[in-house]
């Protein structure tokens, strides 16, 4: 039987533009590719597919999302940010994070900026210990209680909230829960449609900080940290634990993210900040192979 050979090459993306810089970073262990596309060097048209490229692990750079630095009319900087398989995501706080801290090192603004991004402008200012960064995340809506979700039987009580982008937050009691089994099975849930949801499993740990394990929609995988999952759990823990601000996260990758909200009936909460690392890996040129 005649066997296919695979796409070997970079479809319709406009070769012209390479080789491109890139910085790669990590945000608490979500990593992303960065790029400064002030000029235009990856032509919208072509970054869905780009990113999806780029972002395979072994084949190419690998990452959990692709971040393009762009020109704003109504902030320091805007971004386009894209997830590993080449889906739009309005928000993400892990990766704001990494581009703030990008836009400062390449004096695109200076330590305190605002970041133009789909779910709005949020301000970031890069911390005097230089590799954090605190985030000044947008308003929180759609908090919805009582959910009610069956996982291997079992029936857990559970919340959801938009931190950005759409999270569903569940309580468990213990940490090696099957969170790519569970999160696949929450995330098309039929509460949820029809865009589906992040999902994030939290328990709270003797030391009083919050562990949260999240499942992100558009990796299709537990990923080593989330911004956005990391406040949406919080808020949860302090509606549902009694757990007062500042919340310490404990991520995945073990690195922790600090939240700092208030809070008042509702439940509202207002001045929402995220905290955290935003780690810069390494420098490099991308060449057409990586697309391959």
């Amino acid at each position: 039987m005649k066997v296919k050979n695979p796409e070997r090459r970079p479809s319709v993306i406009d070769r012209s533009c390479f080789p491109v810089d890139f910085a790669k970073m990590s945000g608490a262990g979500n990593d992303f590719v960065v790029i400064d596309n002030r000029d235009k060097i990856v032509l919208p048209a072509d970054q869905r597919e780009f990113c999806r490229r780029l972002c395979r692990r072994m084949f190419s750079v690998g990452a959990d999302g692709v971040i393009f630095i762009e020109k704003s009319d109504a902030a320091d900087f805007g971004w386009n940010f894209y997830n590993g398989d080449g889906s739009v995501a309005e928000m993400c706080g892990n990766g704001a994070r990494c581009a703030a801290r990008f836009a400062h090192s390449h004096k695109i603004a200076g330590p305190c900026m605002k970041l133009e991004t789909l779910a709005g402008i949020i301000a970031a200012e890069v911390l005097a210990s230089g590799d954090g960064v605190r985030l000044e995340m947008v308003p929180p809506s759609d908090f919805r209680q009582g959910l009610t979700l069956t996982l291997d039987g079992v029936e857990y009580e559970a919340a959801s909230v938009n931190t950005g982008v759409p999270h569903a937050v569940i309580f468990v009691d213990r940490e090696d829960v099957p969170v790519k089994k569970w999160g696949r099975s929450v995330r098309y849930h039929q509460l949820f449609r029809p865009d589906g949801t992040n999902v994030n499993f939290a328990r709270v740990l003797e030391d009083g900080r919050l562990q949260v394990r999240t499942y992100e929609r558009g990796v299709e995988a537990e990923t080593m940290a989330c911004g956005t999952g990391a406040v949406a759990a919080a808020l949860y823990a302090a509606v549902a634990k009694a757990m007062a601000s500042p919340v310490e996260v404990l991520t995945s990758g073990g690195e922790m993210l600090t939240v700092f909200f208030d809070l008042s009936d509702g439940p509202v909460a207002r001045n929402v900040f995220l905290q955290g690392p935003a780690r810069h890996i390494y420098d490099g040129q991308l060449t057409v192979e990586a697309l391959l």
